[in-house]
């Protein structure tokens, strides 16, 4: 695993396994904070994704990220009162891993105009027009991966 931001740790996770810690980051973050919907929320790649839960110490769930077999990541989020800590970036530097270990040619995301500069620095690269999902401005951007 790469380096984590003190007193988290990033875990993988099986919908099957920590389906409740998953949904209620995601809960917090998409449905409460953003106002995505329910039903826009949750769908049948949850199943079949790897998923990464980041825990504090006291193993409580404060990040997630999910990896499609195809390469689309999606789903990262971070409880607002833990941002600024590194843990997007350590959840996303797991995926990156996880996806090169897989021998995925490339990784696919729809960013939010917000996290722009986030995955930027992440050498992800803007592939196209903006577009609404749930209601918010994204854009789809793409990482090659060696």
């Amino acid at each position: 695993m790469m380096t984590q931001p003190v007193g988290i740790a990033i875990h993988p996770a099986t919908w099957a396994d920590d389906r409740a810690a998953l949904m209620a980051v995601r809960r917090a973050v998409f449905i409460k904070e953003q106002g995505v919907s329910e039903d826009e929320e949750w769908d049948e790649h949850d199943a079949c994704c790897e998923h990464l839960l980041a825990t504090t110490t006291k193993r409580d769930a404060v990040g997630t990220a999910r990896l499609h077999p195809s390469g689309r990541v999606g789903r990262v989020a971070v409880l607002k009162s833990f941002r600024g800590l590194g843990i997007g970036h350590a959840l996303m530097l797991e995926i990156i891993l996880l996806a090169s270990t897989r021998g995925l040619p490339q990784l696919v995301l729809h960013a939010q105009l917000q996290a722009l500069e986030f995955y930027r620095r992440l050498d992800f690269e803007v592939c196209g027009e903006e577009f609404l999902e749930a209601g918010i401005a994204h854009v789809e951007m793409v990482k090659r991966l060696k």
